[in-house]
């Protein structure tokens, strides 16, 4: 079995519980589908479920102890640690996590890019050294202390995503975290039905450097209006330093140039006064901006800058936000891009303009399945319709719409762009996967509460098969 991540003793001091035998955990879950042999099981209380129904499934599948709130119907004092609230005390076992080690860590937020720019983080510093970071997107109130509590105490570089829906939510999960380096990626009009303005947002996605260790550096976008608000927030909270990124002349991680192809991207910049030349794996200018972001950060750490530039051609998108399939349907092969995971107008242009780049075979075409963007508050109907300009600029051979607030964006197109509609993402299904022909390029996106991934797995589905009657499930 591997090493010990927390005995009973540890775990008990750090959340103030208390154990009646001796154990030790290899990792820590909350989920019994997840859960691997030596885990720590969390049992927390959710709006639908709670953990403590599952503490003797739990230990049936070898769990090594479970933190619970009180007793168990059916299990044994023997391998629980007892605390008052079992989130309280995952928090706490993460703080404990953030004491004991000297790792260097990268804390990343944004409206746009954060998991693609964590993924590639992790990437980068895993060929450097003991790396741990964020898994999926596990960047709320459970994922930043949980991601905490599974840091081994020898690990040397940190990286963890930061998320929020409203104000006042990144603070503590900064708190926790205490980066040495925090990255806001960009701000975007981004869960404006939670907040006044597109400045609030700033300010929200600012309190990443509540927990900036004093002398840290702030990575922040120089081509965002938001910069000079950001900055001051940064210095404000003790920031000894901030690296700017972007295009502007005064950014200090600058593009020189770049050329854009369709399945990657060669970038010529100026890293904190260090040129450098490097390929980057991922295509999209969206994806360009973030990696000066990366190269800061990988410059205020002090780790390897030439190694890290060279990791980047290796990198892939991430599932749900850019992650390219090629589909055999017999007699028919097409490109599937899956961005399903989320959306906003921001990255819907980026995506849009990703896809207007890509390349088709014969007489294929460029086609994008977009669902409704969520949370945008009073001025939902025009940033949807918003999108029809980008989609022309890109040269968008088609466009499949669904939901009633892309609705809005169909009324907008010229009919020749028009393919189809849907109130549903099952409703859409059937057109999308009939009328998909050899050579095309589909780009699927929407929030993940349009459930536009339904599509994405529908189409996957027909690899080899010739069928497209197949539907998608609820």
């Amino acid at each position: 079995m591997s090493e010990a991540l927390w005995t009973s003793t540890d775990a008990a001091l750090a959340t103030d519980g208390s154990v009646k035998s001796e154990w030790s955990a290899v990792g820590v879950s909350i989920d019994t589908r997840t859960l691997d042999l030596g885990d720590l099981f969390v049992a927390l209380i959710g709006d639908n479920s709670d953990g403590h129904a599952h503490v003797k499934d739990a230990l049936a599948k070898g769990a090594a102890a479970a933190m619970v709130s009180g007793p168990c119907e059916g299990v044994s004092d023997e391998g629980l640690l007892v605390v008052k609230d079992t989130l309280s005390g995952l928090q706490a076992l993460g703080r404990a996590a953030r004491a004991r080690t000297d790792a260097k860590i990268v804390a990343v937020t944004g409206s746009v890019g954060k998991t693609s720019t964590k993924d590639a983080l992790r990437s980068i510093l895993e060929a450097q050294g003991r790396t741990h970071g964020s898994v999926a997107s596990y960047n709320n109130h459970w994922g930043v202390p949980l991601t905490l509590a599974r840091m081994p105490a020898d690990t040397e570089w940190g990286i963890f995503e930061i998320g929020m829906n409203h104000a006042h939510e990144i603070t503590p999960l900064s708190q926790m975290v205490q980066p040495d380096v925090a990255i806001v990626t960009t701000v975007e009009p981004v869960h404006l039905a939670n907040f006044d303005s597109v400045e609030d947002i700033a300010d929200a996605k600012a309190e990443i450097f509540d927990g900036l260790k004093r002398g840290g550096t702030a990575v922040l976008n120089a081509d965002n209006p938001h910069f000079d608000r950001l900055k001051s927030r940064a210095l404000a909270a003790g920031a000894g330093r901030v690296i700017a990124f972007g295009k502007s002349d005064f950014a200090d991680a600058r593009l020189e140039k770049v050329a854009l192809h369709a399945s990657c991207s060669c970038v010529s910049a100026s890293i904190c006064g260090e040129a450098i030349t490097y390929k980057l794996g991922i295509p999209g200018e969206h994806h360009v901006m973030n990696s000066l972001a990366i190269l800061a950060s990988i410059h205020a750490l002090g780790a390897d800058l030439a190694l890290a530039a060279m990791t980047l051609a290796t990198l892939g998108a991430p599932k749900g936000r850019g992650e390219r399939h090629t589909v055999d349907a017999g007699d028919r092969q097409f490109v599937v891009v899956d961005e399903s995971y989320n959306a906003n107008p921001a990255s819907m242009r980026a995506a849009i303009t990703t896809l207007g780049a890509a390349e088709v075979k014969g007489s294929g075409r460029r086609i994008a399945v977009l669902g409704d963007m969520l949370e945008l508050g009073e001025d939902e109907v025009s940033m949807h319709r918003g999108l029809a300009g980008p989609l022309a600029e890109a040269g968008i051979d088609q466009v499949y719409a669904c939901g009633p607030l892309m609705k809005n964006l169909y009324e907008e197109l010229p009919a020749e762009t028009k393919a189809g509609y849907g109130e549903s993402s099952k409703a859409l299904f059937d057109q999308v996967a009939s009328q998909l022909g050899d050579g095309d390029v589909v780009m699927i996106k929407g929030s993940l509460g349009s459930r536009m991934g339904l599509i994405v797995d529908g189409l996957l589905a027909l690899h080899n098969k010739q069928d497209t009657s197949t539907g998608v499930g609820e």
